[in-house]
């Protein structure tokens, strides 16, 4: 009854639904052309692209429960109970069906008619790119009431799938260990997988996702994770909103088909002021946005501008509501199945389907306009909302042309406090800004003038998460800065006007420096967004410590950096004191270093290590070190240390900075109190 039941749930997926289009050569030659990079996000990416097959399962209603599990050594395994990948030999490989997706790029039943009808990968590549990528995997499949096997070493099978036992229920499970010699980072991240998997529950409703780390060996305690919505992404907007108010009670959910696509929207407004929209295509996260948001925008606008109209929410004489109007407080998510998504690369950023614009323009208008009729509270409350906002455009418009107005930008106009550097070309020119007139101070003298311009502040900046534009632009800190960049904001901003292909926050290393260089990404990650997605935003890393013996200076970041330079200094004194004259050399250089020490940091004292004394001092602030070591250890091209502000997680990030910079009190102390045990360095 078992193998009846099996060969039911199989269906017509089979060997022939696996279409062959091209080999796997490429991909150990050009990870980056397949999973974006072979650092930390190519690394889990690799499982990305495994579990996507396991949805792909769920999508078409052949699987429930999708398990991931981080095994010690780097490996990892992702299972689900879907029909399990065919075994049976394929007609044009002369292989196994299993082997042609494990080793053939573009082989998958989602080029098959009767394979997916949706899925969530475009090209097919996904298992035979990890395959590639791996120093080994192993295979199992459940099918027909048996168990099959076959194990893989960079890519190559090692013998043909073979059957192992008999077993009840389907399924398929990938077991690999990522190739050390092709990524430089080989570690995976909980926190990682768990935000990225806690998503993708959200997108597919009634689904169960278990993460398990059983890395530790030490311990029979493994971490356990389950994350299981029924609500789906209605369930996903309110966690969006967690730590911000709602504007009106209800969230608007529809789930309808339109053009063969299945549209699914949620969306509510918040008494924020920026936009979080997070739209999906078959699951997969379009950064970029595409066709579906463009119709999505599209309706809200036209469906909003009606109802205000038609319940006197708007007069005659008042012009419509904008896009920009309508979006401001606005928390949705948009998630659609297509048959055959047309996206723009393999990373997935944008969609390009025509189809998926009139599809959801649709779906939206309809549903929208019902929910606002048939929801006078929530309606009342979005409306309240967009024309608030519209008044705010035209009062912050007003304001922007008396601080912006034509000709503002010009040389002659740049703030008065710039040093700007000699360079017009804006691809080799790098503004740095810099906490406080003295730090300022030692960064103009310490710079290379051709290229390297100073912006000093003048203590916090405005906090712009609560800030309207208007408000800003009245702000001479926020209107400096704006005014240097060139890039002008909100409507009118441009970024082909940048003046600097680097934007450096320069900031001393305590408290007061973490909260002024967080107020500054809050204003480049509200108003700014493109300067932080196109990689021009950037953290200086100055050193923590100068560490000293004899004429061996080094300067250190960190306390691991710090214990080594110490282990290290120490080991190669005591190499040197075998030779008596070199000896007695090295502690006159050393007791010469102590006098001479210098007054511009603060000394934590010497210390001892093997039998050698160290001279460690530690900087109180950038304003403290002279123009020249400010220059060698923190400008210097050649020697600097810079960190790229990246958003790999929009949610989260926006998440982050409601929880920090918003007006809600209890999560920020909620977040301090979970973190405080954490925090290293604390400056009391």
């Amino acid at each position: 009854m078992a193998k009846e039941e099996n060969k039911k749930t199989s269906g017509s997926y089979g060997a022939e639904q696996i279409q062959v289009l091209e080999g796997l050569d490429p991909v150990r030659k050009r990870p980056g052309m397949y999973i974006g990079n072979t650092a930390e996000a190519g690394l889990h990416h690799l499982i990305w692209e495994v579990v996507d097959n396991c949805f792909d399962e769920a999508m078409a209603g052949h699987a429930d429960t999708i398990r991931v599990k981080l095994l010690p050594g780097n490996m990892v395994s992702v299972e689900d109970n879907g029909r399990g990948i065919p075994v049976e030999k394929h007609k044009t490989t002369k292989v196994s069906a299993l082997e042609t997706v494990l080793t053939v790029l573009h082989a998958g039943g989602k080029f098959g008619d009767d394979g997916y009808k949706v899925s969530g990968g475009l090209h097919g590549v996904g298992v035979s790119v990890v395959n590639a990528l791996s120093t080994y995997l192993k295979a199992e499949v459940k099918r027909d009431g048996k168990l099959w096997m076959q194990e893989y070493k960079i890519g190559k099978p090692q013998k043909p799938v073979k059957e192992i036992g008999s077993t009840k229920g389907t399924g398929t499970k990938i077991t690999f260990q990522p190739d050390s010699t092709i990524f430089s980072v080989t570690e995976f991240s909980i926190k990682t997988i768990l935000d990225h998997l806690r998503q993708q529950a959200y997108l597919t409703k009634g689904i169960k996702l278990i993460v398990i780390d059983e890395r530790d060996e030490d311990t029979l305690k493994h971490l356990r994770y389950e994350f299981y919505f029924e609500g789906g992404i209605k369930s996903y907007v309110r966690h969006i909103n967690t730590h911000v108010a709602p504007q009106h009670p209800n969230i608007f959910y529809i789930e309808k088909e339109a053009e063969n696509i299945v549209v699914e929207i949620a969306l509510q407004y918040t008494a924020e002021y920026g936009e979080t929209v997070l739209p999906f295509a078959n699951n997969i996260y379009n950064l970029e946005g595409g066709m579906h948001v463009v119709g999505f925008r599209t309706a809200l606008t036209r469906t909003i501008n009606t109802y205000a109209r038609k319940n006197n929410f708007l007069k005659e004489k008042d012009a419509n509501l904008t896009a920009e109007d309508v979006r401001e407080g606005l928390a949705a998510v948009i998630s659609i199945k297509i048959q055959e998504p047309q996206f723009e690369g393999q990373t997935k950023a944008k969609l390009g389907n025509v189809e998926a614009r009139a599809a959801v323009d649709k779906v939206m208008a309809e549903s929208f306009d019902i929910f606002l009729e048939e929801n006078p509270k929530d309606a009342e409350g979005i409306m309240g909302k967009c024309i608030l906002a519209a008044k705010a455009r035209l009062a912050a418009r007003t304001a922007r042309e008396s601080v912006l107005r034509k000709g503002v930008l010009d040389g002659f106009a740049l703030p008065g406090k710039l040093a700007d550097c000699s360079s017009r070309d804006p691809k080799i020119s790098e503004l740095y800004i810099v906490e406080g007139d003295s730090a300022g101070g030692s960064a103009k003298q310490g710079r290379n003038r051709e290229f390297q311009a100073i912006l000093p502040l003048r203590g916090k900046i405005l906090n712009v998460e609560r800030a309207r534009l208007d408000k800003m632009l009245a702000n001479y800190e926020v209107k400096s800065l704006i005014i240097a960049l060139g890039t002008n904001i909100g409507e009118q901003f441009t970024i082909e006007d940048l003046r600097y292909d680097k934007i450096v926050i320069m900031t001393d290393a305590d408290v007061d420096g973490s909260h002024i260089r967080t107020l500054l990404l809050t204003l480049f990650y509200r108003h700014f967004p493109s300067l932080i997605q196109e990689g021009h935003v950037y953290v200086a890393m100055p050193p923590l410590y100068r560490v000293q013996v004899g004429k061996d200076v080094r300067y250190v970041y960190n306390e691991d950096e710090l214990n080594k330079a110490k282990e290290e200094m120490s080991a190669t004194v005591m190499a040197n004191r075998k030779s008596k004259p070199e000896a007695k050399k090295a502690k006159e250089e050393a007791e010469v270093a102590e006098e001479e020490a210098d007054e511009s940091v603060e000394a934590v004292g010497a210390e001892e290590v093997g039998g050698v004394k160290i001279n460690i001092q530690r900087y109180k602030g950038l304003g403290e070190m002279n123009p020249e070591q400010l220059w060698e250890t923190t400008m210097d091209p050649a020697r600097r240390m810079m960190k790229r502000i990246t958003v790999v997680d929009a949610q989260k990030a926006d998440e982050t900075f409601d929880i920090l910079m918003g007006s809600d009190v209890a999560p920020r102390k909620r977040f301090i109190q979970t973190h405080a045990k954490t925090v290293k360095n604390l400056d009391i």
